[in-house]
């Protein structure tokens, strides 16, 4: 899988007005559909619980042909994470993770998430672009209060 078309040089000064950020809406809404019949493809090709919801539906990823066929796409709910427990939701495989998130398992067994390289380049990415967005710049100095377990909460910003 390529890697994150968007991704930059952490260390490079990021311009809060980035091309995907202020794309004209026609190519925005281009990027979203190849990137939705992308994911969709994904899914359903590797996450068993995804293809059997489709296929109750009726809908094959060939089905996705604008934005608005994401409403014949089924929800995933959190028991599904739960009962899933703890890789039967992953896109990819084992030897593409490289690092693992998980909730607490307080309210019942934990919500495991996998990342592969790409998709912690997207995450690292996204909050980039949303603190550029708010001022931020790289000599900036910033404290990310969270704990560092196993959650999620403060990585993204790490």
């Amino acid at each position: 899988m390529a890697l994150y078309e968007y991704a930059h040089d952490l260390d490079t000064p990021v311009h809060p007005v980035s091309a995907p950020d202020y794309m004209p809406l026609e190519q925005m809404q281009a990027l979203q559909l190849h990137r939705l019949q992308g994911l969709v493809r994904r899914v359903y090709d590797n996450v068993p619980l995804t293809r059997a919801r489709m296929d109750e539906r009726g809908v094959r990823p060939e089905h996705i042909r604008t934005l608005k066929d994401i409403a014949r796409l089924p929800f995933m709910m959190k028991t599904d994470l739960r009962d899933e427990y703890h890789f039967g939701l992953f896109a990819s495989p084992m030897n593409d993770i490289v690092r693992f998130h998980c909730s607490s398992g307080t309210t019942g067994k934990p919500i495991v998430i996998g990342n592969t390289q790409n998709d912690i380049l997207v995450w690292q990415n996204g909050c980039m672009r949303a603190l550029a967005m708010c001022g931020v710049r790289s000599s900036d100095v910033m404290q990310v209060a969270y704990g560092y377990g196993l959650f999620t909460g403060g990585l993204g910003l790490h």
